[in-house]
């Protein structure tokens, strides 16, 4: 069991920079897809390139597009937040909509059963619908 305190650093830096490559590469690729200035060709040779030829690929990558990755990735994220505010926006006003339904579907309930008045009916809609 020889295995020195110096060798176990340089093991662990190296797989840490492994590791960091690996994160990079993703990365990378990811942008590669959700970048909508390229067109299929062009995404095919960088595929072609940062995979056959990994460590140079990232770096001309990075050397060639990497001031724009951070921008794609705010934009993807600024569209992102728009989607969920339209969501929330949409869930909301549905769940306004049917309680209002709800308690019209209450009042009328009422005066059906001839427990309010036909003007009492009318203002408790107004209310509810204002």
């Amino acid at each position: 069991m020889d295995y020195p305190l110096l060798n176990a650093f340089w093991t662990m830096c190296l797989i840490f920079l492994w590791v960091l490559w690996l994160i990079l590469l993703f990365r990378i690729i990811g942008d590669i897809f959700r970048s909508r200035d390229l067109n299929n060709w062009a995404k095919t040779g960088w595929l072609i390139l940062v995979i056959v030829l990994p460590f140079l690929g990232v770096f001309i990558y990075v050397i060639a597009r990497g001031h724009g990755m951070s921008e794609r990735e705010v934009a993807q994220a600024e569209r992102q937040q728009k989607q969920l505010q339209a969501y929330l926006r949409d869930t909301v006003a549905t769940g306004e909509r049917t309680d209002h339904a709800d308690s019209l579907a209450k009042l009328a309930d009422l005066k059906n059963h001839g427990d309010i008045t036909e003007e009492e009916f009318q203002k408790a809609k107004a209310k509810i619908l204002a």
